[in-house]
């Protein structure tokens, strides 16, 4: 408040307390507290993927790990392309321009915007988004399942040398799914297939597995499928699962191409299992407008805090700087966010020591998430008040640590959904040399 109505003085240094603290915030999350993350909610990791509730190979550098869906690498990727608008703003300082530096604050303000709105966006749609994949995914895998089932019970190879199916072999098949002998395969027909196979998934929806294998079979739409029907859309599944570069006539790539389906199942859903299945049941209970209004409540009413406590936060970094002879901005960048991020560290830890894929995904997706909130809304409003006030914007130390953290972090989630314990000391490096950088920066080479 004080910084739209104060003197120019009073906005500049609530500026600088406040993107020190942005700066600090950002990095402690993804290092101290994300690296404490993958301590705490550490499993044994097999084949890649960590085992939910098993920890037996205690501080294994290689053996032992967290394990996320990927929707937590696209968090990861949301977060490092976040961090567009502070390159945006330092783009005069790196071409050693003072011209422009007025216009570069308003242009990464408005890239700040639009990629909030964007942001926003994506919370409001993706838990659509992410139900469609995974419906999916839980459909390939169900063809991956039949297949493999084709392929155990068949007589025969499923295909012939050239990768067109084999119809005699397919004919058999038939024969053995259609229990009336009607030539045609009905609906129940198929849904005795499907659940015969015990495909190992939560709360399969039989009849729509069904409805998806017609879709893909029933080319006349009549609800049936006949012979021909069921060869070609036997070969056009056989095509799928084989891909490129791989020999037509061996059946050996529809077992690894059922364990690809399923791997690609489980990182959609998260390894929850029953327990997703669980949380998805309760969140359609809950009344969803009165969740709505509730959020909108704490919102307003955590705006309306924070800005009544800003003005006296600065004026106490201020006063505990004048009296120990300490910089503003590392109060503002190592003691000022050991207090904000205590109750999220704290929530973190507490969750990701559940042991769980879907609980360390939660974990992991709410760091990158407030990291990202740091980068579009927080800087928005600083960028805001630099622009309206025209004030200089003299962060370029705080601004490389953000990026070195966030891109850096970014890109290790962005690639990868299993952390082995090593990682950690990947993260824990970077608080240190955040905290190097800047000093080094700042009070050898006079970039404050």
């Amino acid at each position: 408040v004080s910084g739209l109505s104060g003197s120019k003085e009073t906005a500049q240094k609530q500026v600088s307390v406040g993107i020190g603290l942005l700066a600090g915030s950002t990095v402690m999350l993804l290092t101290v507290i994300w690296g404490s993350c993958v301590v705490v909610g550490k499993c044994d990791l097999q084949n890649n993927v960590s085992i939910d509730s098993q920890d037996t190979k205690c501080f294994s550098p290689t053996g032992s790990g967290v394990s996320t869906d990927v929707w937590t690498s696209y968090a990861a990727r949301i977060m490092a392309v976040s961090v567009v608008p502070f390159v945006v703003v330092q783009l005069p300082q790196i071409l050693h321009s003072n011209s422009g530096r007025h216009l570069a604050v308003l242009i990464a303000l408005v890239v700040s915007a639009l990629l909030l709105a964007a942001y926003c966006s994506y919370q409001v749609f993706q838990p659509w988004i992410q139900r469609r994949r995974l419906a999916y995914a839980r459909h390939k895998h169900v063809v991956s399942g039949i297949l493999k089932h084709f392929k155990m019970r068949s007589l025969g190879k499923l295909s012939d040398g050239s990768g067109n199916p084999n119809r005699e072999v397919l004919r058999k098949l038939f024969h053995t799914i259609d229990e009336n002998d009607d030539g045609f395969l009905s609906h129940s027909e198929l849904r005795a297939l499907i659940a015969g196979i015990q495909l190992e998934l939560v709360n399969l929806d039989y009849d729509e597995a069904v409805s998806k294998v017609l879709q893909d079979f029933d080319s006349s739409r009549d609800n049936r499928v006949d012979l021909d029907e069921f060869v070609a859309g036997v070969g056009k599944w056989l095509h799928e699962a084989r891909g490129r570069g791989i020999a037509a006539d061996s059946m050996a790539y529809i077992d690894e191409h059922h364990k690809k389906t399923r791997a690609q199942h489980d990182l959609l859903q998260g390894g929850g299992g029953a327990e997703q299945e669980d949380d998805e049941a309760a969140q359609d209970i809950e009344n969803r407008r009165w969740v709505t209004i509730k959020a909108a409540i704490f919102l307003v009413l955590g705006t309306a805090i924070a800005a009544a406590f800003a003005d006296p936060l600065v004026d106490a970094v201020d006063n505990f700087s004048s009296a120990t002879k300490i910089p503003t901005f590392f109060i503002s960048f190592v003691a000022l966010p050991l207090a904000t991020n205590s109750s999220e560290a704290v929530s973190a830890i507490i969750f990701a020591s559940r042991k769980k894929m879907r609980s360390a995904s939660l974990t992991f997706s709410e760091l990158y998430g407030a990291a990202t909130m740091n980068n579009v809304l927080c800087l928005s409003v600083f960028l805001a008040l630099v622009y309206v006030r025209g004030l200089n914007w003299n962060f370029s130390s705080e601004v490389l640590v953000i990026l070195i953290v966030c891109i850096a972090i970014g890109v290790f989630g962005s690639f990868r959904t299993t952390f082995p314990l090593w990682s950690c000391s990947v993260a824990f490096f970077l608080y240190p040399f955040s905290l190097g950088l800047v000093y080094l920066l700042d009070y050898h080479f006079g970039w404050s």
